[in-house]
Order: C-alpha cells, then structure tokens, then sequence
C-alpha cells in the first residue's frame, strides 16, 4: 500500500510539473521571439516539441489519476478535467491566434487543478483509512 501512494503522489507531482512546464514554455514564447531569433528558430519553438510536452503531461496524468480512482477514491472527475484541459490545450488556436495565451493558461490550469484534486482526495482517502484503522484497532483491543 505504501509502494502505491508514493507512487501515486509520485506521479501527480510529476503530471504537475510537466503540465506547468508546457505552460511555461508556451506563454514564455511569444516574449523570447523578439528577444532572440535564435530560440524563435530552434525546437523550442517547433509544434511536435509543444505536442510532445502536452502529450507527455496527459500520459502521465492519465496514469496518476486513474491510479488515484481505480485504488483510492474512486472519484473519475479529475480524468475529465485532465481530458478537458488537454483538449483546449491541444486546440489552443481555436478562438484566433490573439486568444491563444489565454486558451494556454485555461487548459494548463484545468490539468494542474485535475492534479491537485487527485491529491487532495488521495490525501483524504489515506486519512480516513487510517482513522478507521485505528478505530478498528481500539475496538478489538477492548
């Protein structure tokens, strides 16, 4: 059980971080192409290096959180967050190219908050199984 939440905490961690690098990488973008033609011009600023991060950032929240609803909480609305902002994400230029910046923060943030809500009910769900444990403990031990 312990190997599964660490795990678990272990993948949520990661699905955060790589989905934040994505949005970094994609709102840092527009200011660095002024700045330096060089990056402008580099993988950086290439499609597949964007739908590579994205598509990473989904793998692994998909894995995080269906770990957390299969073995934990049983709660399945963080998938249709990741699956939702991931979906926006990868359609970021869907209202225009002026819009994309915040198309890119909306769907970063709905996989961010898929992640810490997979967390906090993982979190919640070991307490409770502890506390209940504990009772359990007490009440055979009198």
């Amino acid at each position: 059980m312990k190997t599964v939440t660490t795990t678990q905490t272990t993948l949520d961690k990661l699905g955060i971080w790589v989905s934040g690098l994505c949005a970094v990488h994609c709102l840092s973008l527009p200011v660095l192409v002024p700045l330096m033609p060089l990056v402008a011009s580099s993988f950086f600023a290439q499609a597949w290096f964007e739908r590579t991060i994205l598509s990473i950032s989904i793998l692994v929240g998909l894995a995080a959180l269906f770990t957390g609803a299969i073995r934990q909480h049983g709660q399945f609305y963080p998938i249709v967050l990741l699956i939702t902002g991931g979906t926006i994400y990868w359609f970021k230029n869907m209202f225009g190219e002026s819009f994309e910046p915040f198309t890119i923060a909306f769907g970063a943030l709905l996989i961010a908050m898929a992640h810490v809500s997979n967390l906090r009910m993982c979190r919640q769900f070991r307490k409770l199984n502890a506390s209940y444990a504990t009772s359990q403990l007490a009440t055979v031990s009198k």
